[in-house]
């Protein structure tokens, strides 16, 4: 398959990529500073761009998303803005614009993460954000068929725990290989409106 990975030079899209390239797909690389191809997702007349430069494709997979992690007192209107401008509207805008480009029976594969499910202290932007990416792809999912969207919701990353593991007590990691294999089950299999938890 040809296949658009948003977000490749993060943690989460070098695993994917090599995941998904190491299968025989053939992936181009998409990100703001790097890839081969150089777009910004939060803005609308980004994401048309980079459909444009694309061309046709058989699957859009999607590995970034960003949000302010912040105490709920100091979260001001902004930004939860901030959450929905930067992992919600980029993500469905990728849905959104890329029906018309992508193959009749193509996929979408966005990110979401654990706290739409297991929320943590200054995490409420990013627990409402996952939570409207997830009810989103269920939504899309009645609406696009037979083209499909399905949505990868991952805990802490194992590769991460030194960093982010004291956010999340008790929680258990997921290798990373595990996540990536989500992502192939998203974009090789026949499932549409899931949200796959590696």
């Amino acid at each position: 398959m040809r296949i658009l990975l948003i977000g490749a030079t993060g943690k989460l899209g070098a695993a994917v990529h090599k995941t998904l390239a190491g299968r025989g797909h053939e992936v181009r690389t998409v990100g703001r500073s790097a890839g081969d191809l150089r777009h910004d997702i939060t803005d609308p007349a980004g994401v048309a761009a980079l459909y444009a430069a694309a061309g046709p494709v058989d699957a859009v997979v999607s590995a970034a998303g960003d949000v302010p992690f912040k105490p709920l007192a100091d979260l001001a209107p902004e930004d939860y803005l901030k959450a929905f401008h930067g992992k919600v509207l980029s993500q469905i805008d990728l849905v959104r614009q890329g029906v018309q480009h992508i193959a009749e029976r193509g996929s979408f594969t966005l990110i979401t993460g654990v706290l739409s499910r297991e929320p943590i202290p200054a995490g409420a932007a990013a627990s409402m954000a996952n939570g409207a990416v997830e009810a989103f792809v269920r939504a899309a999912a009645i609406e696009i068929a037979p083209q499909r969207v399905n949505a990868v919701s991952p805990s802490v990353f194992t590769e991460s725990l030194a960093d982010y593991g004291d956010s999340f007590p008790g929680m258990p990691p997921v290798n990373l290989s595990d996540v990536a294999q989500a992502y192939v089950r998203s974009v090789e299999g026949a499932q549409t409106g899931q949200v796959y938890i590696p």
